[in-house]
């Protein structure tokens, strides 16, 4: 049996205003309103919104057959709860349905995971306990920014209590293999990892609509017998698609929601079913283990983290971001923390990269800056002024060293903590059972002693009477 994981995600940054010099220590806020609005409203009404629809009847005209995942970022979330609220009603009828699966990813869509794991794992925690808070839902299956994954990181999800993740099937790190198996980490032998048919998800997202295909024009059942013939034993065909495929970059003159409601029928036709990614690293054993020394990803033709550290002004502005980190984490300001978060957006880096050719004019197509430059000087403006509130907070004339004890001694103290409170928690649960059992055995003393009194009561009145 042959089977389709669908994955659509979901994702818009927040996009920073224009922030000059002349605004740090001044302007504490630094986003773009009117133009984030703008941007999720429009996404929303042409894409979001007529592919949920889309997906949600499928479900139901199924039966439930066709099933899938989504991978919405904690940003986009926000967004959407604030300027299109009826779409995430919409993905609560999904999740509703039992047959569509949210996948777990790094709140801020950060590239926390490169540098800093105790980051990665707290966005990550944030992250899932705000879809199941929304949505009703566990996550169980981990999907990092833009695919990013290496044998350093894999240990880390299985940390988390993942099972399974999701990431790109570069062709660098497979050679021969096909990405229509599942394998396992290297690092971490109990993770699963799924890996994305690159060329099939973008016969979809990015060739759809192209005249000048030779495969022109992509019908639903051309396109599933492509997977159906493929060898028996590959068992597994990983789309993982951005949802504004479907009425975003495949507008929906171009028939993309026909050619999507079509699918689940040919594929009946054809014996091929619907997973969701647990139900993929549940169902099917690794076939082998995949090593992966350096991190790949999903984007551009390299496969790997060159679209958001490939320059000089990249890795400085990810350096000063982060030198800061262990300092954020120690304050309890929330503005601070959104700021923190919101900085960490890996779109911020992918601005400002200055890759030439396809790649180029991919990333400039996603940019509201007219040259990289702008990008990071906008970026750096912002952080510069975030940089002095948190040194507000902590100066950085603390040393790493004496801060690092900091941190050290306020973790053992949370850990001396916790343990006092177990061991409260444990007496009191004592002394209720002692409680308990004390009055247990006081009731049962109080029964023979009352049969005992019987006689004696008994004699005294026969006495009081031979007496009267």
């Amino acid at each position: 049996m042959k089977a389709i994981c669908f994955n659509f995600e979901i994702h818009q940054p927040v996009r920073l205003k224009r922030y000059t010099f002349f605004d740090i220590g001044n302007d504490h806020y630094y986003y773009d309103d009117f133009l984030n609005d703008d941007i999720i409203a429009r996404i929303a009404e042409r894409s979001y919104i007529p592919a949920a629809r889309t997906l949600l009847k499928m479900v139901e005209d199924t039966k439930g057959k066709f099933r899938f995942s989504i991978s919405i970022s904690g940003v986009a979330i926000e967004q959407l709860e604030q300027y299109v609220p009826e779409f995430i009603d919409l993905l609560r009828q999904l999740a509703a349905t039992g047959k569509v699966e949210f996948v777990a990813m790094p709140y801020a869509r950060s590239l926390a995971s490169l540098t800093d794991p105790e980051e990665f794992a707290e966005q990550v925690k944030f992250h899932s306990e705000k879809i199941q808070q929304l949505f009703g839902v566990k996550t169980k299956v981990l999907r990092n920014t833009e695919l990013i994954y290496s044998d350093e990181i894999a240990p880390q999800i299985v940390a988390m209590g993942y099972k399974g993740v999701m990431t790109e099937g570069a062709k660098h790190i497979l050679g021969w293999k096909s990405p229509n198996y599942v394998y396992s980490a290297a690092s971490a032998p109990k993770l699963k990892i799924l890996l994305r048919n690159a060329k099939l998800s973008e016969d979809i997202a990015a060739r759809f609509s192209d005249t000048s295909w030779a495969a022109f024009p992509l019908t639903a059942d051309k396109y599933i017998d492509w997977i159906a013939q493929t060898p028996a034993d590959e068992q597994i065909v990983n789309l993982w698609l951005n949802l504004e495929t479907f009425g975003g970059q495949q507008p929906a003159e171009t028939g993309i929601f026909q050619f999507l409601e079509a699918l689940p029928r040919f594929a009946e036709e054809r014996g091929v079913e619907f997973w969701t990614p647990t139900e993929a690293v549940t169902k099917l054993k690794a076939v082998d283990s995949l090593s992966v020394m350096h991190p790949i990803s999903g984007a551009d033709e390299a496969r790997d983290t060159s679209a958001w550290l490939g320059n000089k002004l990249q890795n400085e502005a990810f350096r000063k971001l982060y030198s800061v980190a262990e300092r954020v984490r120690l304050c309890d300001d929330r503005r601070l923390k959104q700021d923190w978060w919101y900085l960490q957006g890996a779109d911020n880096f992918y601005y400002m990269s200055t890759k030439h050719f396809a790649d180029g004019a991919v990333h400039s197509m996603f940019s509201p800056y007219e040259t990289p430059f702008q990008a990071f000087t906008n970026y750096m403006n912002a952080l510069s002024d975030f940089i002095v509130r948190v040194e507000e907070q902590y100066p950085m004339s603390i040393e790493n060293e004496e801060l690092n004890s900091l941190l050290t001694t306020i973790r053992n103290q949370a850990r001396e903590i916790e343990t006092l409170q177990k061991e409260l928690n444990t007496q009191r649960k004592n002394a209720e059972q002692y409680n308990i059992e004390h009055a247990l055995r006081e009731k049962a003393a109080d029964k023979p002693a009352d049969k005992a009194e019987k006689p004696k009561a008994k004699a005294t009145r026969k006495k009081a009477e031979a007496k009267k």
